[in-house]
């Protein structure tokens, strides 16, 4: 008979592992970071802190009120005009601007790319278009008014001006400042001259082209209240004028308020636009 084993050998025996077992270990869930709390509400609330603080001045007699109306008074004078007719200037005014935008803006981006990618052409057209573009809006309108008369192609062209020099300084120097480094290395790996345009000029230089563009829309919703001031009828210029020859400080304000909600409206579209058009970029995030 054999002897009994040893409790040494009974205890390495139950603690040594099974060799065909698998072991298993413990896994912990990786933590998820948390995404970044949306900002963006806090640019509501200077409008709001301005609208209830002028009720609130209004309502006590601290500021007259046929200078300065209550914001309900703007809402009441919007019910008077009713939807038909704030609609009707609305249009008239849109559609007019988009018409200038987009003249203006696509001649720009041909004239602005020619200009960036030529020095002989920049040296000849830059410094005159430099000088044009510091005459003001009302300056043009009387010789518009001589050469074109006083239907809707004033107010195009007018319009028209007013966007092409932002967009034309956004895509001239936005070529211009194409990182030389970046051209060589493209030319050294054989690209043609479409392909360089194509591959690196035009992605390099297109966020100096859409702050352009962005800039170009702003100035063509601020030449439509000047091109309006040309004999017409309809348009949130008119109501401007209509407000400033009758006395109503209701609908002048009126009148803003509609501009800045449109204007605002169309930027933050061509801003979804850019950030679509651009999402390739590995751009500084400040922190929240």
């Amino acid at each position: 008979m054999s002897p009994p084993p040893s409790v040494g050998t009974l205890d390495a025996d139950v603690t040594s592992p099974q060799p065909h077992a698998p072991t298993q270990r413990a896994t912990v869930p990786a933590a998820r970071p948390r995404a970044p709390r949306s900002t963006a509400w806090l640019g509501l609330l200077p409008p709001l802190v301005l609208l209830l603080s002028l009720e609130v001045a209004v309502r006590q007699g601290w500021v007259p009120r046929h200078l300065l109306p209550a914001p309900s008074d703007l809402v009441e004078t919007f019910l008077q005009l009713g939807q038909a007719t704030v609609t009707q200037h609305v249009l008239v005014s849109s559609l007019r601007v988009l018409a200038g935008f987009l003249l203006g803006a696509l001649l720009a981006l041909l004239v602005g790319a020619a200009v960036g990618l030529r020095k002989p052409l920049e040296d000849l057209l830059d410094p005159s278009f430099q000088a044009l573009r510091a005459i003001p809006s009302l300056a043009w309108v009387p010789l518009l008014l001589l050469w074109l008369g006083i239907d809707e192609a004033p107010k195009i062209v007018l319009i028209a001006i007013g966007a092409f020099f932002p967009v034309y300084l956004g895509v001239s120097s936005g070529l211009r400042d194409v990182d030389r480094k970046l051209v060589e290395v493209a030319r050294m790996v054989g690209l043609s001259p479409l392909a360089l345009t194509r591959r690196v000029l035009l992605p390099a230089a297109m966020p100096a082209v859409m702050t352009g563009i962005r800039q170009g829309l702003s100035l063509a919703w601020m030449f439509m209240v000047a091109a309006e001031l040309i004999a017409a009828t309809q348009g949130l210029g008119y109501l401007l004028t209509d407000g400033r020859e009758t006395g109503r400080a209701d609908l002048v304000l009126s009148a803003i308020v509609l501009l800045a909600v449109l204007g605002k409206l169309s930027d933050s579209l061509l801003q979804w636009w850019e950030r679509r058009l651009l999402r390739w970029r590995d751009t500084f995030q400040s922190p929240r």
